[in-house]
């Protein structure tokens, strides 16, 4: 059972801070240091502050984990944040442009009864890195609170939750914020009891799939077990909840981005050599020359519309190759990935680093690569090369050029959903959910 539950959240006071969109700021694991720094300079009162303190100004005595919980206890005194004065469900809108076409994803922001997974109706579908989780755990134990949204998502072919809750916030204005990519952000308040009360119903049996912020849930549940092991605590204490943002898995605005990949530590190769290596799995076509060509090519991927299908650029000698799955190379899939379903070994980023890096080009413990998913990125960065500093994910980069890269498909809803129920979890940045949410619309106190 999904156990959905109204809450008082903390929210930034708009006549002390000014602008909703000066506060609010991305998830901290997108958060690049040129981007940190703009979000410190937009306010004094940036959420950033808490979600990745830089530490500077430290006290030798203290960390930045402390010093975003001082920042947290001082916002609360002076009342730059304040809570809602009645148990509240928050309806959270965000409208975007992809591609020249305008979506609007519709969700609500609920705290959510923790379940460990694998123990009740709430499944991952992503691998979790035990450095990141041991981060968000000394800032989430410092701060007693959950300071971004998880995103969950569920399935209800009527959306009934959803629906009765945006009939709450009929003719009502939104808070709103536009983020740096021109995202509007709209935020309102559903206090009516009686609604709450129907859409919690209403997603009592729902299963919910976290779809964006597993290192967070993970952390929740530390958390949760923690405190109750540490001091006793009522039946139905904040600790036992997380803050999750509940999407509909059929809203229209549910946009799944890929996930390219420009390999670090892989050596110089021809686009023949590339080929060579990958025949005798793999039908590959030489698409030409040219770093523009990667439109091209991105193009002709999707054209297929297949997860075997993808693209390589080979900086060696400017060339590209399409490369199509065979059925020899489905055959050595299903050995190498024994035990994993048929959905997860056909996965694009699973073959692409199981049967092809691993297996066929030979490369065990390449550094992560770095993640990109816009055409003109992947290109401007194919063309500078690697930056010598950490990117938004965390990964140092080497300052040189990218000698391999491949342009793939992300995994779809269906994937999403499927991979979970069975257990398993897809393989690092599988699936990127655009727009991300933004940290700094409500904060869930644990206490």
């Amino acid at each position: 059972m999904a156990d959905i539950q109204a809450f008082r959240g903390f929210r930034f006071d708009l006549s002390k801070v000014g602008s909703l969109s000066d506060v609010v700021a991305p998830p901290y694991d997108v958060i690049s240091v040129e981007g940190c720094a703009e979000l410190y300079a937009k306010s004094d009162f940036n959420v950033v502050r808490l979600i990745l303190n830089r530490g500077d100004t430290l006290l030798p005595e203290q960390s930045v984990y402390g010093r975003a919980a001082e920042y947290l206890k001082d916002w609360k005194n002076d009342g730059i944040l304040r809570a809602d004065g009645v148990g509240t469900v928050y309806v959270y809108h965000q409208t975007f442009d992809v591609d020249g076409i305008e979506y609007t994803r519709r969700g609500f922001i609920a705290r959510v009864r923790i379940e460990p997974f694998g123990q009740g109706n709430i499944y991952p579908h992503e691998k979790t890195h035990s450095k990141v989780k041991e981060d968000r755990y000394r800032l989430m134990e410092a701060c007693q609170s959950n300071l971004s949204p998880i995103f969950g998502i569920y399935s209800d072919a009527n959306s009934s939750p959803q629906e009765m809750l945006d009939s709450a916030i009929q003719d009502r204005t939104p808070l709103t914020a536009t983020d740096a990519d021109g995202v509007r952000h709209d935020l309102w308040m559903v206090t009516d009891a009686t609604a709450i009360a129907a859409a919690a119903q209403s997603m009592g049996p729902t299963a919910i799939y976290i779809a964006d912020g597993h290192h967070r849930y993970e952390t929740a549940t530390s958390i949760r077990d923690t405190r109750r092991q540490r001091e006793e605590l009522e039946p139905d204490h904040p600790v036992d909840y997380t803050m999750i943002m509940c999407v509909n898995i059929d809203d229209p605005g549910l946009v799944v981005l890929p996930t390219h990949r420009l390999f670090r530590g892989v050596g110089p190769m021809t686009s023949a050599e590339l080929t060579n290596k990958l025949s005798g799995s793999f039908d590959c076509q030489l698409m030409g020359t040219g770093v523009d060509l990667a439109n091209e090519c991105w193009e002709a991927v999707q054209v297929e519309g297949e997860q075997s299908t993808m693209a390589f650029y080979c900086r060696k000698d400017d060339a590209w190759v399409l490369a199509r799955l065979r059925l020899e190379g489905i055959e050595i899939m299903e050995g190498l990935a024994q035990g994993r379903s048929e959905c997860w070994q056909g996965l694009g980023v699973a073959l692409l680093h199981e049967l092809i890096l691993h297996h066929l080009l030979g490369y065990e413990g390449l550094p992560s690569p770095r993640y990109v998913h816009g055409i003109d990125e992947f290109v401007g960065l194919l063309r500078s090369g690697d930056e010598n500093e950490r990117d938004a994910t965390g990964q140092q980069g080497t300052g040189d050029f990218f000698e391999l890269a491949c342009l793939v498909m992300p995994a779809t809803i269906g994937d999403v959903k499927s991979i979970s129920k069975a257990g398993e979890r897809m393989p690092a940045k599988s699936t990127y959910f655009y727009p991300k949410l933004l940290s700094g619309l409500v904060i869930n106190p644990l206490d």
